[in-house]
């Protein structure tokens, strides 16, 4: 045994070498060749090789996104505290070698990139808060985003890496704050309801007035209507009576036969229909052979009168 080592120990130190020049790398991912501690080259997924106890894998850099989750307080201008919780998105700029070589020696370690990562974040959107009061942080979500991707952007080239989302999930003031927010958002919409409710009660007022106006003026219409109606019918009644009258009148001349027969008739026939028609109201009349004797004078001469003139 001692005679084959002692022959075939070459061999045991060649498959040492052929072993350790041989190093895979992983998809997702680019190695980082460095020889004596200086930058060599790079090296692609799969298997590849290397000078043995020359060249080492320095660091093999991830070109996957990566995200992690931010909890931080903010200030606005009018003194209130506000909490984020943000989720952030980022990765290797590019997959060029002198990209790699940025992300490979900037940063110590990946600890040392996450805080200056953080802070970064951090430091802008406080800034940009503290220009805003309260009551316009809620509706600046998407502007918070925007103004971080632009000014980060910057800082995270010159490392080597590239901002793909920044996410604000969650943005929360103190429970003072809160209650009193809620107060006001209350009030705005108590008074709301109160001016929707007298803008309807003076719609309804006035669609009530409107309608009252109208049925008076439909009222009126009809009643100008009726009166016209009624005299016009008083008119034909006196025309037909009188017209009537004449023909009878001219027929009893011609019969030789006495015209007061004629208001003998009307008197009876308004008697008549006092008596027929009457509902309740007392009419005083002489029903004596004298009393009809004083009317019939009476409508008499009424009837002799001259036209246009008038007792005195």
């Amino acid at each position: 045994m001692q005679d084959f080592w002692a022959n075939y120990w070459w061999i045991i130190v060649l498959f040492f070498l052929l072993f350790s020049s041989f190093f895979t790398v992983n998809q997702g991912f680019i190695g980082v060749i460095t020889m004596f501690g200086r930058y060599q080259r790079i090296a692609r997924p799969g298997l590849r090789m290397k000078i043995p106890f020359i060249e080492t894998v320095h660091k093999r850099v991830s070109i996957q996104n990566r995200s992690v989750e931010l909890e931080f307080q903010a200030v606005t201008q009018d003194q209130a505290n506000v909490y984020f919780k943000s989720m952030l998105l980022y990765s290797v700029q590019n997959a060029d070698e002198e990209t790699i070589k940025k992300v490979a020696f900037k940063f110590i370690a990946d600890k040392d990139l996450m805080q200056a990562l953080i802070r970064t974040i951090e430091g802008n959107i406080r800034s940009f808060v503290a220009t805003k009061k309260q009551a316009e942080v809620l509706g600046l979500r998407k502007e918070i985003v925007e103004y971080v991707k632009e000014e980060v952007d910057h800082s995270l080239e010159a490392w080597g890496y590239h901002l793909q989302d920044l996410q604000i999930n969650d943005i929360t003031f103190d429970k003072v704050i809160l209650d009193s927010m809620s107060k006001v958002v209350a009030s705005n919409n108590l008074k709301a309801a109160a001016e929707n409710e007298g803008q309807a009660l003076l719609i309804t007022k006035t669609k009530s007035a409107e309608a009252e106006g109208n049925a008076i003026k439909i009222s009126a219409e009809a009643e100008k209507e009726a009166a016209r109606l009624r005299g016009q019918g008083v008119a034909l009644f006196r025309m037909e009576v009188a017209q009537g009258m004449t023909e009878a009148a001219e027929q009893m001349k011609q019969a030789n036969l006495d015209t007061n027969v004629i208001l003998f008739s009307m008197w009876t026939e308004a008697i008549k229909n006092f008596a027929e028609f009457g509902k309740g109201n007392v009419i005083f009349l002489d029903g004596s052979a004298q009393g009809m004797e004083n009317t019939m004078k009476q409508i008499q001469a009424m009837m002799m009168k001259p036209a246009g003139t008038s007792s005195k």
